[in-house]
Formats: structure tokens, C-alpha cells, sequence
């Protein structure tokens, strides 16, 4: 079956954030009336695999092994049947 994962990477709220602190204040500078901004990365997987749960757990190996920093990022996904798989069959 094939699944689409969906995985957002941020920086933990603990960590200095410069990139989000510039728009923020650019944002301001524009007289955009924003209390705070948060910048994440965001990958789309596509993937094969036989059971939902197994897709999952290629997801988070994938975030362990490469994708995420565990020193400073902070990750979520979401995988969903994709294509010609149904509901059902996930």
C-alpha cells in the first residue's frame, strides 16, 4: 500500500529562533499587528509499505536517522493511505 507522511520540524521552544525573530519584526516593521512567528520545515514522504503502523514506524526512523536534530528540533507527523488505497485497506 502506499502512504503519504506529511512531517513538520521545528526548532524546541527553548531555542533561539533568529530566522522567525527577523520575520516577526519585518512583519511589525509592516505594521502586521503579530504577537510571535515560528518557522518549521515540512517534508512530504511518499512511501510504500504494508500496514499503516509499519509507515509510522519508517516515518520516525527516518526523523531519528536523519531528518531531526533531537539536541534542537521538535517533530510531528501524520500518515494517511495515498492513491488508489482506501480507508479499509489501511
Amino acid at each position: 500500500m502506499r502512504f503519504r507522511a506529511r512531517i513538520e520540524i521545528g526548532l524546541k521552544k527553548d531555542h533561539l529562533d533568529p530566522e522567525s525573530e527577523t520575520i516577526k519584526r519585518t512583519l511589525l516593521d509592516l505594521n502586521f499587528p503579530v504577537t510571535g512567528v515560528r518557522t518549521r520545515k515540512v517534508y512530504e514522504v511518499i512511501l510504500d509499505s504494508g500496514t499503516k503502523k509499519d509507515a509510522e514506524a519508517a516515518v520516525r526512523a527516518m526523523c531519528s536517522r536523519l531528518l531531526v536534530n533531537p539536541t534542537k528540533d521538535e517533530f510531528r507527523f501524520e500518515v494517511e493511505p495515498f492513491g488508489n488505497t482506501t480507508a479499509a485497506e489501511a
